[in-house]
C-alpha cells in the first residue's frame, strides 16, 4: 500500500510539473533529462487536449454564476484562483503584492484521505523597487493541509488563507504568514464582479476548443498591513486590488509556447484586461477586456488590440524578457507604454515565471500588473 500511494504523489507531481511547465519542456528540451521528456509523454495528452474526456469539457453553453463559481469544480481538471494589489505606504512608497492559488487534479476520482487526487499550490510575492519577498507551498488534497469551503467563503494552504464571512470571496481578508515576512489585507469591492468573453467563457486559440472560465473583480479597494521583517513594524498600505477565477481542463493548447498577460486600472472607473497566448509556427491569440465600474463590459477581439514588446531586459544574468510594451486599443482612445516596477521578479518557484507590478503612461497614467509565461 505504501508503494501504490508513493507512486500516486509521483504521478501527481508529474502532472503538476507538466501543467505549470509544459510550456518550458517543449521550449527548452535541451534542460531536461531522459526522464523527464517520459513523464511529460505520460501527461501531456492529458494537460494538452483532454481527449479521453477524463474531466467535464468547458463549454459555452454552461452559465458561470456569481458568486457559487468561486467555489471549487472538482469534475474539472485544474482552477486558479488569483489576488494581486498595487498599494502604497504613509511615504508613497508603492509594492505589490501577490498572491496565487492552484488545484490540480490527476483524475477525476474524488477520493478521501491520501488517496485524494488533488494537488495545492500557492505563491506569494511582496515587492517593491528594490527588493521582493517570496514563498511558495504546495500540499496534498484530502488530508485538511489545503482545501477549501464555501460557506462560509475560505481558501487555506497550511496557514496562508483568504476568507470572508459571506459565500463570496468579498469582503474578505487575505492572511500570509512565513517565516520571514506576511500581509494582512482586507479587500472591498468597490464595482461588480467582470464575465470576460462570453459570460465567463473564454476560448484560448483559434483553431481548438481549448477553453476556460473566468470570473473578474477588478474594482476592489485594499487596505492593511506587510510585515516585511520580523524585526520590525509592520508597514500599513492602501491600495487597489484584482481577484480573478479560472477554471477548466486542459491547460495549454498544441505547439502553445506561453502566454503574456497584462491588467491595468486606467482610472477610478475602467480596467483593462489583455491577454496574449503564444503558438509554435502560428500566429499569437490575443484577446482583451475593457470593464467600466458601473458594470458595462467591453469585449476585445485580436483585431480591436494592438501590442508589441518594445524592448527586452536582462535579469539574473541570463534570462531575456520582454518588460516593456506598448498596448493599443484604437476604438477606445488607449495608447500606453508599460514599464516594470521592479525587473528582477523572475519567480524561482517549483517552475518559474514573471509577474509583478507595472506603470504605464500615454494616453493614460495606470498601474496594474504583468506575467510572462514560457521564456
Amino acid at each position: 500500500m505504501k508503494k501504490v500511494i508513493t507512486c500516486r504523489v509521483f504521478l501527481i507531481l508529474a502532472i503538476v510539473a507538466a501543467l505549470l511547465g509544459a510550456v518550458v519542456y517543449r521550449t527548452y528540451p535541451h534542460f531536461l533529462s531522459e526522464t523527464h521528456s517520459s513523464l511529460e509523454s505520460k501527461s501531456s495528452r492529458l494537460l494538452l487536449s483532454n481527449e479521453d474526456q477524463r474531466f467535464a469539457l468547458v463549454s459555452p453553453d454552461k452559465s458561470v454564476r456569481l458568486p457559487q463559481d468561486f467555489a471549487i469544480h472538482p469534475e474539472y481538471q485544474h482552477e486558479w484562483w488569483h489576488v494581486f494589489a498595487n498599494v502604497r505606504d504613509a511615504k508613497g512608497e508603492e509594492y505589490g503584492v501577490q498572491w496565487n492559488y492552484f488545484r490540480v487534479a490527476n483524475d477525476d476520482r474524488q477520493d478521501t484521505g491520501w488517496h485524494n487526487s488533488q494537488l495545492f499550490i500557492s505563491h506569494v510575492v511582496i515587492s517593491n523597487t528594490q527588493q521582493s519577498w517570496k514563498d511558495q507551498r504546495i500540499a496534498r488534497g484530502g488530508i485538511g493541509q489545503a482545501d477549501m469551503t464555501q460557506q462560509p467563503f475560505r481558501l487555506w494552504i497550511d496557514n496562508w488563507q483568504w476568507r470572508s464571512l459571506g459565500s463570496g470571496p468579498l469582503p474578505s481578508q487575505l492572511m500570509i504568514e512565513t517565516d520571514n515576512f506576511g500581509a494582512s489585507l482586507q479587500l472591498v469591492a468597490n464595482g461588480p464582479y467582470v464575465l470576460p468573453g462570453e459570460n465567463g467563457y473564454q476560448s484560448r486559440d483559434d483553431h481548438s476548443s481549448l477553453a476556460s472560465y473566468s470570473i473578474y473583480a477588478p474594482f476592489i479597494s485594499v487596505k492593511g498591513k506587510l510585515q516585511l521583517d520580523p524585526y520590525s513594524d509592520a508597514v500599513s498600505v492602501v491600495g487597489e486590488a484584482w481577484v480573478s477565477k479560472v477554471w477548466g481542463s486542459g491547460l495549454l493548447g498544441e505547439g502553445q509556447q506561453g502566454w503574456d498577460w497584462f491588467v491595468l486600472h486606467l482610472d477610478n472607473s475602467r480596467t483593462l484586461t489583455v491577454i496574449r497566448h503564444r503558438y509554435r509556427n502560428q500566429r499569437p491569440y490575443l484577446y482583451g477586456t475593457l470593464a467600466m465600474r458601473e458594470g458595462r463590459t467591453v469585449v476585445l477581439s485580436d483585431s480591436e488590440i494592438n501590442i508589441s514588446s518594445q524592448s527586452a531586459s536582462t535579469i539574473g544574468g541570463d534570462k531575456v524578457l520582454p518588460l516593456q510594451w506598448n498596448i493599443s486599443v484604437p476604438s477606445q482612445n488607449i495608447h500606453i507604454t508599460t514599464k516594470a516596477l521592479n525587473p528582477n521578479l523572475w519567480l524561482p518557484f517549483a517552475l518559474p515565471y514573471w509577474e509583478g507590478p507595472i506603470h504605464a503612461t500615454g494616453t493614460h497614467e495606470a498601474r496594474g500588473f504583468m506575467q510572462l509565461t514560457g521564456y
